[in-house]
C-alpha cells in the first residue's frame, strides 16, 4: 500500500487499545493495521502551511509558515502559557478564535504519561488530549469557565508538581502505575489545596471541583517498546523506514527510531507499507 499527501496530527478513538488514523491529504490510514509491517516515509521536500496552505521552506509551531506563526492567535505564547491569556484585555490577535477556543469550559486534570503531572484542556478535548500525551491514566480535578482560569490554577499547582511529560520515558513505557486520586489527596493535604484556597491563590473564581470523577486508563497498540529512544527527523533524514512496533501519543515507534507525526504536520510525504 502506498499513499501520498500532507501529514496531519493522528486522529484517535478511545478503545482498548487506542485506535489511530493517520490523515494523509484526503486519505485516512488505519495505521493500527500496519503494526508489525515494514513501513517507509519519504519527504518530498515540500511543506504546506496547515493554516493557509502556502509553501514554506521552514515549519514553525508544528506546521505553520512564518506569517501565520506571527499573526494567528493559535500560535500566540498564551497557547503554551495559558495564564498569560490576554483576551480579557482586548488584545487577542483573533477575538473570534479566543471566544471559541479560550472562553470555553476547561478542565484541570492529573495525567500519568511518565509520572503524575498537572495539565489543562478544553472540556470538549477529552479524552483526546490525554491520548495525545501518551497517558496511561488520567483524572479530572476541576472545571472552569475559561482557558485563562485553568492556566492560573495550573500555574499555582505546578509550584509543587510537574506539568511536563518525559517523552523518552513515555515511549519506553517506563511509567509506574499511580492511583491519581490518592496522589491528589496526599499532595492537596500537604499544601492545603482546598478549592477555596486555590481560588484565592490563583484568582480563578470559576473553579468547580469534579468530586465524582473516576480515574480513566488507556492502552496503546504497541508490540515492542524501544530500549533506547532515537528521534527521527524528516528535515535531517528525508527518507526513513523500519518495522512499525507501536503507536503511542502522537508517535510512531519503529525499530529504527521514533517519529513525532504532529511535529511534521504539513510535510508532503509518501508512505508505504509492506
Amino acid at each position: 500500500m502506498k499513499c501520498v499527501g500532507n501529514l496531519s496530527k493522528m486522529l484517535v478513538h478511545d478503545a482498548s487499545p487506542v485506535e489511530y488514523q493517520l490523515p494523509l491529504g484526503d486519505s485516512r490510514i488505519g495505521i493500527n493495521e500496519w503494526l508489525g509491517h515494514s513501513i517507509s516515509i519519504t519527504h518530498s521536500g515540500l511543506i504546506h502551511c496547515i493554516a493557509c496552505a502556502r509553501v514554506t521552506r521552514k515549519s514553525f509551531n508544528q506546521g505553520h509558515c512564518y506569517p501565520c506563526f506571527q499573526s494567528l492567535a493559535s500560535c500566540d505564547r498564551c497557547i503554551m502559557s495559558p495564564e498569560l491569556c490576554h483576551f480579557h484585555l482586548g488584545t487577542c490577535r483573533e477575538p473570534e478564535f479566543g471566544q471559541n477556543h479560550c472562553m470555553q469550559p476547561h478542565i484541570v486534570y492529573l495525567a500519568n504519561s511518565s509520572g503524575p503531572k498537572v495539565g489543562i484542556t478544553r472540556a470538549t478535548q477529552l479524552p483526546t488530549r490525554w491520548i495525545d500525551q501518551g497517558a496511561i491514566a488520567a483524572l479530572p480535578l476541576f472545571k472552569v469557565t475559561s482557558r485563562y482560569d485553568s492556566g492560573r490554577i495550573e500555574a499555582a499547582l505546578r509550584t509543587n508538581m510537574s506539568d511536563r511529560t518525559n517523552w523518552q520515558r513515555m515511549l519506553k513505557n517506563q511509567v509506574e502505575t499511580v492511583d491519581l486520586a490518592e496522589f491528589w489527596r496526599e499532595i492537596a493535604n500537604e499544601h492545603d489545596w482546598t478549592p477555596d484556597i486555590l481560588r484565592t491563590i490563583s484568582g480563578a473564581m470559576s473553579l468547580e471541583s469534579i468530586d465524582d470523577a473516576e480515574q480513566l486508563a488507556f492502552t496503546y497498540p504497541v508490540i515492542e517498546y524501544p530500549q533506547k529512544v532515537k528521534a527521527l527527523n524528516l528535515d535531517k533524514t528525508p527518507s526513513i523506514s523500519g518495522r512499525l512496533c507501536g503507536i503511542k501519543g502522537q508517535y510512531l515507534i519503529l525499530d529504527t527510531g521514533v517519529i513525532n507525526i504532529r511535529k511534521f504536520s504539513g510535510y508532503e510525504v509518501e508512505i508505504s507499507a509492506a
